[in-house]
Order: structure tokens, then C-alpha cells, then sequence
């Protein structure tokens, strides 16, 4: 008998606190008890494909090869101002971007991270590494 009435008190106290109310994280508060963490949901978006942009930009070069340039600045910096009036290279735009110090990367270096600066595509690559004209930096590594 002692067993019994202890295993119905037992089920009456497991029922009774199964059966709380849960309170939302305002109730609480107002009670002075503190919030619950939040509950992460699975959501359709976050399983959805991410695509790349139609715009991503390209890795090729169609200008010459892949160049690998100290710094790429535009013609307007004193410096590069400087340089490319040493080099007798006029009439360039202020905002035309030129590459100084460059070499270009061989295609067995290409993605393999070999070049630690700027990776660009320049359309002027005739000064021997010194300056490259009409650059654009692209990525390789994609």
C-alpha cells in the first residue's frame, strides 16, 4: 500500500509539473525571472542555393598576361605622375589606373597564390615591369 500511494504521488507531481504554463519571455521579466535563450528554427531560406552574381568578375585576361604589380594607383598620384613623366608616358586620364613594379605571372603560378600584391589585367604592358597602363584587378584564386 505504501508503495502505491508513493508511486500516485509520484505521477501526480510528474503531471503537475509537466502541465506548467509557459510563460513568454515578457511574462517573465515581469516577475522578475530571467529570459530564455532564444530557439533556433529551421528555415527555408537558410537551406535555399547561394549562386554567384551574374557579374562576378572574370579571372581571364584578354589584354596580355596576368600581371602581378607592388601597387596599383591611378595616374594622378604624384607618384605615378612622377614615374610616368620620367618614362616620357603622357596623356593618360587622371583616373586611369597604372600598375608600378609588375611581372607577369606564368600560367603554372596562376591560383597557386604566387603573387603576395596586386593581381591585375593591364592593356599596356610595354615598359618592361616598371609601369603597366589601364589596369584592372582581378581575382584568381576563385
Amino acid at each position: 500500500m505504501k508503495f502505491t500511494a508513493t508511486l500516485a504521488i509520484l505521477a501526480t507531481a510528474a503531471a503537475t509539473v509537466s502541465a506548467q504554463e509557459v510563460l513568454t519571455n515578457g511574462e517573465r521579466m515581469a516577475r522578475g525571472l530571467p529570459p530564455r535563450a532564444p530557439v533556433r528554427r529551421w528555415s527555408s531560406t537558410a537551406a535555399a542555393r547561394r549562386s554567384t552574381p551574374s557579374n562576378a568578375p572574370s579571372s581571364q585576361c584578354n589584354t596580355g598576361p596576368v600581371q602581378c604589380c607592388n601597387s596599383v594607383q591611378q595616374a594622378n598620384n604624384p607618384v605615378v605622375s612622377l614615374l610616368l613623366d620620367l618614362l616620357n608616358i603622357g596623356g593618360l586620364s587622371g583616373d586611369t589606373q597604372v600598375g608600378t613594379t609588375c611581372s607577369p605571372l606564368s600560367a603554372v603560378g596562376v591560383g597557386s597564390n604566387s603573387c603576395s600584391s596586386q593581381t591585375v589585367c593591364c592593356e599596356n604592358n610595354s615598359f618592361n615591369g616598371v609601369v603597366a597602363i589601364g589596369c584592372t584587378p582581378i581575382n584568381i584564386n576563385l
